[in-house]
């Protein structure tokens, strides 16, 4: 099997599994994967729990069409993390998970770093995760606001939306997209409890050893 069948299969069976957990629902969510050559994309209107790997969208190394279904119409979304992040991203997923989504409705968040540090593996998979504004789905503004963040995040949260994280390669991305929407619910579930995140220091030791982004 080519790599390009490999990349093809993984993108399926991870939609699935994120659909069967009710991570995304319906037609929503999309998933880039870098490839030689270009990307694959998640076609627009697809369900991520019957993807047929044979349908992804191909891209050239440009984002140009090539073959396959219409790519998915958050496609600037996913050409503003591979352009400003480089070599970093090999791969983008975005979601429309439900504690996310209603973390990115609180009055009281800081749109800057939305996360407290409340577990280790929220700060080392995620870093700061920035709140962008509301965008009507497919406007390619969502992809200007990435931009403006000029590479230093690898992690959003679109308000009234969803999240979109970026990784070194698919699976990471998966996990990073899982991690935020557990953030998200232990934020509701302790918001107005008086909960304790970690420590400045706790935080500073996971940077320092993982060599996390933190700007």
């Amino acid at each position: 099997m080519s790599d390009e069948n490999k990349a093809r299969e993984e993108i399926c069976r991870l939609a699935r599994s994120l659909f069967g957990r009710g991570l995304t629902n319906g037609s929503s969510g999309n998933i880039s994967v870098r490839i030689e050559g270009g990307f694959l994309v998640t076609p627009t209107g697809a369900s991520f729990g019957s993807l047929d790997p044979a349908q992804l969208t191909r891209l050239g190394s440009d984002f140009a069409y090539m073959d396959g279904d219409k790519p998915t119409k958050e496609l600037p979304l996913h050409t503003a993390f591979y352009d400003t992040r480089g070599a970093n991203t090999g791969a983008v997923v975005h979601l429309h998970s439900t504690h996310s989504v209603a973390v990115s409705m609180l009055p009281e968040i800081d749109t800057d770093c939305v996360f407290e540090p409340l577990t280790a593996y929220s700060v080392m998979r995620l870093g700061k995760v920035k709140l962008l504004p509301y965008f009507r789905p497919g406007d390619p503004a969502m992809g200007g606001a990435v931009r403006g963040l000029a590479g230093k995040r690898s992690a959003v949260l679109l308000a009234n939306h969803g999240p979109v994280v970026a990784a070194k390669d698919l699976q990471a991305a998966v996990y990073a997209a899982e991690e935020l929407e557990e953030v998200a619910r232990l934020t509701l579930l302790t918001r107005n409890l008086h909960a304790l995140p970690l420590s400045k220091d706790a935080v500073i030791d996971l940077r320092r050893h993982f060599e996390i982004e933190w700007e």
